[in-house]
């Protein structure tokens, strides 16, 4: 990758008050915001981390998007696994370069790309297909067009059953994770790692009622509570608001059979 902006390149604009702005650069393209207008030809060619001036005078820092910059900013349809939740789903499902991954529930996508960057083979199910559009426009844009050839979305209802078999790991991310699971005893191979994210507890509750009853062994529910600090010399203290719940990550082993 260049270091330097090039034309249709995400660029995170970020002002004064450390509000975050996702552009795509065009030739000839306008940033309008209330401190004036910042034009794209300005930041095209410039270094990765350069400040910009608008038409007022205001300096807004660019950046290429980390990806949970991105994931948070970007286009979507279905609500997404933010950062804080997919950093520990990586950990848990133990992802690895080279793993065949099962993902149902691919929604816009936010997971399948941290997936992909871990460098896993992603074999995603969606019941829509404009969700499934979406989810591939958004890995194309954050990781470019050849971290499509190891995701496959197909318009399939896991419910129903996985047609795939010997995936390494399971990730599921739909109202109802339980009822996939008798079908993950034929999908997945022996050792391999179920996760499912829930919002609420009683979803937990059933889906690790159903990894029990069928060969799962080492389970495990917890969440994520993200809580910042802020530090300004000597004043030091805990941000007054946090990202507490967001949603319940359950996970079981399969046993070899």
């Amino acid at each position: 990758m260049s270091s330097n902006y090039q034309v249709g390149d995400q660029v995170l604009l970020v002002d004064s008050k450390k509000r975050q702005y996702l552009v795509t650069l065009e030739e000839g393209g306008e940033f309008h915001t209330h401190s004036g207008v910042v034009f794209h030809d300005r930041i095209i060619d410039m270094p990765d981390g350069s400040s910009v001036s608008s038409t007022s005078n205001s300096v807004y820092l660019s950046f290429r998007p980390s990806m949970a910059e991105y994931i948070k900013k970007m286009p979507r349809g279905a609500q997404v696994i933010y950062p804080k939740d997919i950093g520990a789903i990586l950990m848990i499902a133990d992802v690895f370069p080279g793993a065949k991954v099962f993902e149902t529930g691919v929604g816009s996508g936010a997971l399948s790309m941290a997936l992909l960057r871990n460098g896993a083979n992603v074999s995603g199910y969606e019941i829509r297909e404009d969700f499934a559009n979406r989810a591939r426009e958004n890995v194309n844009v954050m990781l470019g067009k050849e971290a499509l050839s190891n995701y496959q979305v197909e318009i399939k209802d896991s419910y129903e059953g996985i047609s795939e078999k010997n995936f390494d790991r399971a990730i599921l991310d739909l109202p109802k994770p339980w009822l996939v699971v008798p079908h993950l005893t034929e999908a997945l191979s022996s050792g391999g790692i179920a996760v499912a994210y829930t919002p609420s507890i009683k979803q937990a509750i059933k889906f690790r009622e159903a990894i029990a009853k069928n060969g799962f062994s080492l389970s495990e529910t917890i969440e994520v509570l993200h809580r910042g600090w802020h530090i300004e010399g000597e004043a030091v203290r805990p941000d007054h608001r946090m990202v507490a719940h967001t949603g319940f990550i359950s996970a079981g082993r399969l046993l070899y059979t």
